[in-house]
């Protein structure tokens, strides 16, 4: 089915420093790669190495400083707001790290919120079997502030799931979960991407989730330095050891 995301030579900086002593740092360094379609892909390296910039640069959330980035053959780098906003509208999931549910939103209504947007037939049956499978069959009219950092987080997951968008790109998915809660989830997101349609990118620390994945990106310094297949924690553990 072709490539779902296409990235070349991609360059981020940020500004740091006082007002009067500023300098730009590079985040990320010319990073290329593809994410194909039903392909999973784990992003893994050291904290600062670029990763969650890297997973905001593909999505669109964060721009480019040069280079450009491809999403279901779109063209996201320099796309005007409303095009940029269609695009991510139309093809696009996101699980944040911080969650980012609506706090004016009970559990459902967040969950329904981006299939609505999208004009997807998402209905209340869909959701509430996507709440249950996430242990929250009792929690759809909860708001935010009455869920735990865990359940928020699985309210985020099945609200992407909800949306059945192409890519489904992951901040940390797992980071506040319990081991079983988050073997659950990282079975929901593998299972995205084994309809051979839909794809899931995935920045993580965790090793043993990033196994599931069918290529692992071990990323340093704002660079892939390793590119693996299908692999296990103890060998993306040794990638990463000597790629320091």
């Amino acid at each position: 089915m072709g490539a779902a995301i296409v990235a070349r030579n991609v360059w981020k900086s940020f500004d740091t420093g006082r007002k009067n002593n500023r300098r730009a740092v590079d985040v990320l360094k010319g990073v290329s790669l593809t994410v194909d379609a039903g392909e999973m892909v784990s992003i893994v390296g050291p904290s600062g190495s670029g990763k969650s910039t890297l997973l905001y640069c593909l999505s669109g959330l964060e721009s480019v400083g040069s280079g450009f980035v491809e999403v279901m053959g779109k063209r996201i780098t320099k796309a005007s707001r409303r095009s940029l906003f269609k695009i991510q509208k139309d093809h696009l999931g996101f699980v944040f790290q911080s969650y980012n549910l609506i706090p004016s939103l009970n559990a459902g209504e967040n969950v329904w919120l981006p299939a609505r947007l999208a004009d997807r037939s998402t209905t209340k049956e869909h959701v509430r079997a996507l709440l249950d499978d996430m242990g929250l069959a009792d929690r759809w009219n909860s708001y935010p502030s009455e869920l735990s950092g865990g359940e928020q987080q699985r309210v985020a997951i099945a609200r992407a799931l909800a949306s059945d968008a192409d890519v489904v790109f992951a901040d940390e998915p797992t980071g506040a979960l319990d081991s079983k809660s988050g073997r659950d989830v990282l079975g929901m997101l593998r299972s995205v991407s084994n309809d051979g349609r839909r794809s899931v990118v995935m920045v993580t620390h965790d090793l043993e989730a990033a196994s599931l994945a069918d290529r692992v990106l071990v990323l340093k310094d704002g660079l892939i330095v390793r590119e693996m297949g299908r692999s296990t924690a103890a060998e993306i553990l040794e990638a990463m050891e000597v790629s320091r």
